[in-house]
Formats: C-alpha cells, sequence, structure tokens
C-alpha cells in the first residue's frame, strides 16, 4: 500500500450560488439576463402596458455585472 503525501494540498473547489443560478441566465454571447421586478403583485393596480413591459427579461446592470459573474463561478 503506497505512503499519501501530506504535503499536497488541494484547493478548495468554488461553489456556484444556487439562488444567483435560478435568477440570472448567461446567453450565448456571454450576457447575464435577469427577470424585471415588479411583476409578483398588485397586477390589478398596474396597466396593462406596465405588466407588457415587466415581463421581458433584460441585462445585468454594468455596476453588478461583476459581483453576479462571481457568484456564478464565470
Amino acid at each position: 500500500m503506497p505512503k499519501k503525501n501530506r504535503n499536497h494540498v488541494k484547493n478548495a473547489k468554488s461553489k456556484t450560488h444556487s439562488g444567483m443560478s435560478k435568477r440570472v441566465k448567461v446567453t450565448g454571447g456571454g450576457k447575464l439576463m435577469r427577470q424585471q421586478a415588479g411583476l409578483r403583485h398588485r397586477l390589478e393596480v398596474k396597466s396593462s402596458k406596465e405588466t407588457r413591459d415587466l415581463s421581458g427579461v433584460v441585462e445585468v446592470n454594468k455596476a453588478d455585472t461583476s459581483r453576479v459573474k462571481r457568484m456564478l463561478g464565470i
């Protein structure tokens, strides 16, 4: 039975933030797309135009991109 090399230290694997992976999708071109906020409740009050505009996906803000990428492990 060979001896184990105790001097060898493995680096820890980085884990994907599971909450962020559910909220953000990465396109083929590398863009980070997210759902817009404000479409979960009080829909009777909002106009049809407002709900249509909120229903699409938009790109993650440039200020948040580096933080989101780090959380996704990109």
